[in-house]
C-alpha cells in the first residue's frame, strides 16, 4: 500500500483523493447557472449548424478542371433526431424528485423508489442514444461521404450537442443536490 497508514481510509474506492474545490456558500448558484449556460450552448451549437445548412452553397473552387463541383450537404430530420433524444432525456431527468430515488423523506413504498430509478435509467439512456446517434450521424453521413470540411460542421455540432447536453444535465443534478445558502440541516 502506497499511503501511511495514518491517511487512508478504507471506505475510499479511488488511491488519489478527488480535489476538494471549495466555491463557497454559492455552490448552488454557480452550478445550476453552469448547467444553464452549458444547455444554451448545446443547442446554440446545433442551430447554428442548421441555419448555416439551409444557406449554404457549393464551395468556392469546386469544379475547376472539367470536374463537377459538390453538391451543399443540408441538415435534415435526421440529424435532429438525437437532439430530440437528448433534450427528451434531459427533461425525463429533471423531472425526477431526488429524494425518492435516493429512499430518503420516509417514502414507505419501495416500489415507488424503484420507479423512480426506473425512470433516472429511461432518461440516461435516452440521452446516452442521444449521443450514440449524433456520432453515427457524424460517421455515416459526414466523414463516411468525404464531405469538405465545412460541411462536416454539421456533424461536429450534432455531437457537441448531445456532449454539451449530457455534462449539463450532470451539473445541473449535482448543483441541486447540494444544500442552498439558506438551507440548514438539522438534525437531533
Amino acid at each position: 500500500m502506497s499511503l501511511p497508514r495514518a491517511n487512508y481510509d478504507p471506505r475510499r474506492v479511488c488511491l488519489n483523493p478527488f480535489p476538494e474545490i471549495s466555491l463557497g456558500k454559492y455552490r448552488r448558484t454557480v452550478g445550476i447557472y453552469l448547467a444553464g449556460g452549458l444547455f444554451a450552448i448545446a443547442n446554440w451549437a446545433f442551430l447554428d449548424a442548421a441555419i448555416l445548412s439551409a444557406h449554404a452553397r457549393s464551395p468556392w473552387g469546386g469544379g475547376d478542371g472539367g470536374e463537377p463541383a459538390p453538391v451543399p450537404v443540408h441538415v435534415t430530420f435526421v440529424d435532429w433526431i438525437p437532439g430530440i433524444c437528448s433534450l427528451l432525456g434531459y427533461i425525463v431527468i429533471h423531472l425526477i424528485d431526488k429524494d425518492r430515488v435516493r429512499g430518503d423523506e420516509g417514502f414507505g413504498d419501495a416500489r415507488a423508489v424503484w420507479r423512480a430509478r426506473l425512470l433516472l435509467f429511461i432518461g440516461f439512456a435516452l440521452m446516452a442514444g442521444g449521443l450514440a446517434g449524433s456520432m453515427t450521424v457524424l460517421i455515416l453521413k459526414y466523414v463516411l461521404n468525404d464531405y469538405p470540411e465545412q460541411f462536416k460542421y454539421y456533424g461536429y455540432a450534432n455531437v457537441s450537442q448531445s456532449v454539451a447536453m449530457m455534462l449539463s444535465a450532470v451539473v445541473l443534478w449535482i448543483a441541486q443536490s447540494t444544500s442552498g445558502e439558506y438551507e440548514y440541516n438539522l438534525t437531533i
